[in-house]
């Protein structure tokens, strides 16, 4: 599957460089020619160009977008809506594009009017590359975008950042986010608006993926911290990954905490959780959470142990995991001279057979209903799926496969004991 990422988790993300970087990445400057027209054919400014400049930027080579505009005034409410929902039908975007261009004007319009033609620019031009590259088909990923420490100036006083308008943005959709000691304002309210429409989800790490090409885009104001990355790439078959293990001590907190934060944290897409009794400083005894889960997972999941259990600190392992070919079936057992259906999991590596695992839930109902124990149950099934994976590879070889011999069943074997 075709995956994007894009990384602002240093440098922060705006209108412009989120734009700048897939020109850099498609290597298309001219694909937003017909956007440019449509921005003039609104009549909001007398003049609107736009130039995409490739530059070295301390050893890796970005591209600079400038424009420049020469704006009659600034549009607000319904008519700067009423444009950019034109100029988007103009340029022929997606309906899937068109309703995230809708959204970000929902976040911008508490901000106030703007530099209207700009602002199209950079929301509309972003939509319509990450469409015509056939992305929002794929999947896009973000790792959490970095706010500077810029003081906002209000009548009311000073404001430390990050910035109250950027702030409300990723708030209003659960957005996470980073912070540097940076005196700007790294992420703007246009850049957090892009970013919670179009990502699908956000990681602390990159995605296990094969990448394919890379592109830069800088900021058109020179100054630190203005570089950002994407990076378009092949997601990696579900045979391997990367997988995390978060970790944390608890000396403090009760059993049925601990098992309902077990509880929130299956709910919540962990792929396993285990608790291990252990000692800590001073000799007490603690109890050692482990979370295992895809590293996409990761903050989600750290949020809930903090939630929960009221940890300090949670240690992340990340680790490369293999995973053998898995593959579901339902088929026909006779268990104490009754049929039934039941579903197994089969596991092959390399295509060779390396496990065979009937699903518990209906191994429980057969022992119910028969009135045996489950370990009998299991057993005999475990040889009737044996037998018959003997038989279809004898089958498959060429080779007779004979009659199996006969065998007390579970009720048997039961009554026996």
């Amino acid at each position: 599957m075709k995956i994007l990422v894009i990384d602002p988790g240093c440098s922060g993300v705006t209108g412009d460089t989120l734009l700048a970087s897939l020109i850099d990445l498609l290597g298309e400057p001219r694909a937003l020619y017909p956007l440019a027209g449509a921005i003039r054919d609104l009549g909001i400014c007398r003049e609107f160009r736009y130039e995409a400049e490739r530059v070295d930027a301390g050893g890796v080579t970005a591209t600079r977008l400038s424009v420049t505009i020469r704006e009659e005034g600034t549009l607000g409410g319904d008519d700067f809506r009423e444009a950019c929902m034109a100029v988007a039908d103009d340029v022929g975007l997606s309906s899937g594009a068109r309703d995230r261009v809708s959204s970000i004007l929902d976040d911008l319009a508490a901000g106030g009017p703007g530099p209207a033609a700009e602002t199209i620019f950079s929301v509309v031009g972003t939509m319509l590359l990450l469409d015509r590259a056939g992305f929002f088909e794929g999947a896009i990923v973000a790792t959490p975008p970095a706010l500077g420490s810029a003081i906002t100036r209000t009548e009311c006083g000073d404001i430390p950042g990050p910035a109250p308008a950027t702030l409300a943005i990723l708030a209003r959709h659960r957005f996470p986010f980073t912070s540097v000691p940076v005196d700007a304002d790294l992420t703007t309210p246009a850049g957090a608006a892009l970013l919670a429409a179009i990502a699908k989800r956000t990681a602390s790490l990159y995605p296990a993926m094969t990448p394919a090409r890379v592109g830069y885009g800088i900021r058109a104001s020179r100054g630190r911290a203005g570089l950002l990355r994407v990076v378009e790439g092949e997601s990696l078959p579900p045979g391997e990954g990367r997988v995390v293990m978060l970790e944390t001590n608890l000396d403090d907190t009760s059993g049925e905490v601990i098992g309902y934060a077990v509880e929130r944290l299956f709910a919540e897409g962990a792929a396993d959780v285990f608790v291990t009794p252990a000692f800590g400083k001073k000799s007490r005894p603690v109890s050692v959470i482990s979370v295992m889960a895809a590293a996409a997972d990761e903050d989600r999941l750290v949020r809930v142990l903090m939630e929960e259990t009221g940890t300090l600190g949670v240690r992340v392992h990340e680790f490369r995991k293999m995973v053998a070919d898995r593959r579901r079936e339902t088929v026909p057992v006779s268990v104490g001279g009754r049929e039934y259906r039941i579903r197994v999991k089969t596991a092959a590596a390399s295509g060779r057979h390396v496990a065979e695992k009937p699903e518990y839930d209906d191994l429980a109902a057969i022992a119910r209903d028969q009135g045996v124990p489950l370990r009998f149950v299991d057993d005999e099934v475990r040889l009737l799926l044996s037998e018959r994976r003997r038989e279809r590879t004898a089958r498959e070889g060429g080779a007779g496969g004979g009659c199996p011999p006969d065998r007390p069943s579970a009720a048997d074997t039961a009554r026996d004991e």
